[in-house]
């Protein structure tokens, strides 16, 4: 994946081909998301949300790995957001500049959710992702999980046999 990722991103990046194709020695299905994977690293299409977390230090004021992952659950159907998981104020806005939203752990206990580069309100840790969401859902672009529909919801019809 990775021989594939430069190879094909110096190309895309120099402006070079219009079309991609990635072989793995894994079940085909799997190159498209390597595929995607390529094309929203070089920002040329958006087909997943984009995280961005610092690697966590000593003033890193909350657990990162798990926090991250709630709000990648929590968002992950929305693909057209950046958001950005930052452990402190230190670096945290400096790091994650670049994203539509910001979670940045503030003081202990304390996180401060970002729009861009401004901080909009900081909130009780317990409650970091829930207010991310009201967040999102006051600028208008949450956008709710979809609903798999139950298998017996759906119901063939009986093949008929033809005489």
């Amino acid at each position: 994946r990775i021989k594939s990722t430069l190879g094909i991103g110096t190309l895309l990046a120099e402006g070079l081909g219009d079309t991609i194709r990635v072989s793995l020695t894994e079940d085909p299905i799997k190159e498209i998301p390597v595929c995607y994977g390529i094309l929203q690293g070089l920002g040329l299409r958006r087909t997943m949300v984009e995280y961005v977390a610092c690697p966590s230090c000593g003033r890193t004021l909350f657990n990162l790995e798990t926090v991250l992952h709630e709000v990648r659950e929590a968002t992950k159907h929305m693909p057209s957001l950046s958001i950005a998981v930052m452990g402190c104020i230190v670096n945290g806005p400096g790091e994650m500049a670049d994203a539509d939203y910001g979670y940045v752990g503030k003081t202990p206990g304390k996180i401060s959710l970002y729009r861009g580069r401004t901080e909009v309100r900081t909130v009780d840790e317990t409650n970091g992702v829930e207010e991310l969401i009201k967040l999102l859902k006051d600028d208008g672009v949450w956008v709710e999980p979809p609903t798999n529909v139950p298998q017996e919801a759906v119901k063939a019809e009986p093949a008929v046999a033809a005489k």
